[in-house]
């Protein structure tokens, strides 16, 4: 592992997570934020088919619902980033977990972080990945490219998180996971 790659790792597993408001929801669900450790390291994202009846388009980790048969939400991520991308779950060494999340859908989802070779192929199930794609690092980790808006949701306000790289547009759960990301890990650059 390069310099990059184990100065995050540290900050990641020393830091506390950032505090985390109580889920709400019963429904568990994993995404896997995968880390590719390149020479500059990246995260791996999707954006989501826009055939797809929910989140159409819209960028994501790879993830999805827990199974029966999962027997742990590191099981759930690494199958779905198996269905979604072909990520060989041999191929990841999870480092940990951000605390979950609520979805809009539903679901209580948990982040959890994964490392990756450099030079993996991926292979996207294209009934419900349009494309693949990377963002540095060291971009997601910086605070300064995060903007974020109220909303009020069932008369309740809601902070939503939105960044935007190249021509992608993330925001959403998959930005406030990255935020939360990013504040965990503030500094480490």
């Amino acid at each position: 592992m390069n310099d990059v790659i184990n100065r995050f790792v540290q900050r990641f597993q020393m830091q506390l997570p950032p505090l985390a408001s109580a889920t709400q929801h019963q429904r568990q669900a994993a995404v896997l934020i995968p880390v590719i450790c390149g020479n500059e390291p990246s995260l791996l994202l999707t954006r989501r088919s826009s055939q797809l009846r929910k989140h159409p388009g819209q960028v994501a980790f790879p993830g999805g619902a827990a199974d029966e048969t999962d027997s742990s939400l590191n099981i759930t991520a690494l199958r779905e980033a198996y269905e979604e991308v072909g990520l060989n779950p041999d191929r990841v060494d999870i480092i940990g977990q951000l605390p979950p999340l609520d979805s809009i859908s539903g679901f209580q989802v948990t982040p959890i972080v994964g490392l990756l070779p450099d030079g993996l192929q991926f292979k996207q199930n294209k009934n419900e990945v349009e494309t693949l794609f990377e963002v540095p690092l060291g971009y997601v980790l910086n605070k300064d490219n995060y903007h974020s808006i109220e909303i009020i949701r069932r008369n309740k306000p809601l902070r939503i998180y939105f960044i935007y790289y190249a021509d992608n547009f993330i925001w959403g759960l998959t930005a406030s996971i990255l935020q939360r990301l990013a504040t965990q890990v503030h500094g480490f650059l």
